[in-house]
């Protein structure tokens, strides 16, 4: 967007706003919970807000749907961190310079598209530069910042009938993921890690130290923040560049891909232990750590499961044990198999392999044989598979689709 600075300041307020409500209403769900052992309903919350405007004036400042978005948003959060399918952790407090400025408004929005602007509740009309044209009807819009750059996005809703994918008669391929082959394929392809943090670690660290040696809270401190913030977006654009490309491409080459159920927050976790049990590889386990999140696996198979959804194909998980040591010819399953990184050989009939693409046919054989029906059913277009793992299998629930 090109908000004025007026604008600008304006929109700043309404985020800090909404973020105080957050925190706020959070506040109170966490002291409900503890003592009654349950959280306050949605409603009941935004029945609260007439009560805190009385009590705090200056919320009267916000578009007041925007509050209740952010209390509806607060307590999908909650109810979804008790789903471990989602892999979601409790909410948190929000806090002022660490959490992106933002806001939605559900209503009283306009888009003008022919003139590349839009009306935002108590703030007017704001030109934008328009990245992909609206289809559907406009439901809300959400407006956010970083690094002083403002941007929205238009949640739209339209009927659309249920894809088939043109790949759907191929094969299923098997993908696994690495650190030094960021995927690798059963049928032998193979995409190399862009490592855009791994790249940038000079530059960071350059940074970072410029940073320190500035008195906090002056005015060139926050210069060499804004630097190292703007660093930082770069790298996050080049990670989130790739993976929306290969994402794309592999959801547009394949209808049917199985993928290991990894869980990323585990894997990188720290080894340093305790004071008592010290761990062990402390270093080498850190330098691991980075690179898997440098890799950005969990938004990639994001990105992979609705866009392959979106085209009528899915994205199915299988368990991740032994993929990596297990012998495709003889099914010899040893650590011994896997030496290097990088090559596979069954010490029992002799069969070699690169390692990756190895890992990659066997989970196509674990989902091949853990989905044999589901793939019946697919293939037939009765259904379309969401990502899973071992648990049932549903259709999946098409959502409005976001445009900016």
């Amino acid at each position: 967007m090109e908000p004025t600075p007026d604008q600008k300041q304006q929109m700043y307020s309404y985020a800090g706003i909404n973020r105080f409500v957050w925190n706020k209403a959070l506040a109170l769900q966490n002291e409900t919970h503890e003592e009654t052992g349950k959280f306050v309903p949605k409603n009941e919350m935004i029945n609260k807000l007439p009560l805190w405007k009385e009590e705090f004036p200056f919320l009267r400042e916000a578009p007041s749907q925007s509050l209740q978005q952010t209390l509806m948003h607060l307590d999908r959060a909650i109810w979804d961190s008790f789903k471990p399918e989602l892999d979601r952790g409790f909410p948190v407090f929000k806090k002022k310079g660490r959490s992106r400025p933002s806001f939605t408004c559900p209503q009283c929005f306009k888009a003008d598209e022919g003139n590349s602007r839009i009306f935002i509740p108590k703030t007017g009309w704001i030109r934008y530069r328009k990245s992909k044209t609206l289809s559907g009807t406009a439901k809300s819009i959400t407006v956010s910042e970083r690094n002083g750059k403002w941007y929205i996005s238009i949640l739209t809703e339209e009927t659309i009938e249920d894809p088939v994918h043109s790949m759907i008669k191929e094969e299923p391929v098997g993908m696994d993921l690495g650190v030094k082959v960021f995927a690798a394929l059963s049928d032998g392809k193979k995409y190399s890690p862009k490592d855009a943090k791994r790249k940038a670690e000079k530059r960071l660290a350059h940074l970072g130290r410029e940073l320190a040696r500035k008195e906090k809270f002056s005015k060139n401190w926050y210069k060499a923040k804004d630097r190292l913030s703007k660093e930082e977006e770069h790298i996050a654009n080049i990670r989130r560049d790739f993976l929306h490309k290969l994402s794309a491409t592999l959801s547009k080459n394949h209808a049917i891909i199985f993928a290991e159920d990894l869980k990323v927050a585990n894997m990188s976790k720290s080894a340093k232990g305790t004071k008592d049990e010290p761990g062990k590889n402390v270093k080498a386990k850190a330098g691991l750590n980075k690179a898997i999140l440098d890799q950005g696996w969990g938004i990639f198979r994001s990105q992979l499961s609705y866009k392959l959804s979106w085209k009528g194909g899915a994205l199915l998980l299988v368990p991740a044990r032994d993929t990596s040591r297990t012998c495709p010819e003889c099914s010899h399953t040893a650590e011994e198999n896997r030496k290097s990184q990088s090559v596979f050989r069954c010490v029992k009939c002799g069969y070699a392999a690169n390692a990756d693409v190895n890992a990659a046919v066997n989970i196509k054989e674990k989902g091949l044989l853990l989905y044999a029906e589901a793939l019946e059913s697919i293939a037939a277009g009765h259904a379309v598979l969401a990502c899973g793992g071992n648990g049932p299998i549903a259709p999946v629930k098409q959502e409005p689709t976001k445009v900016a």
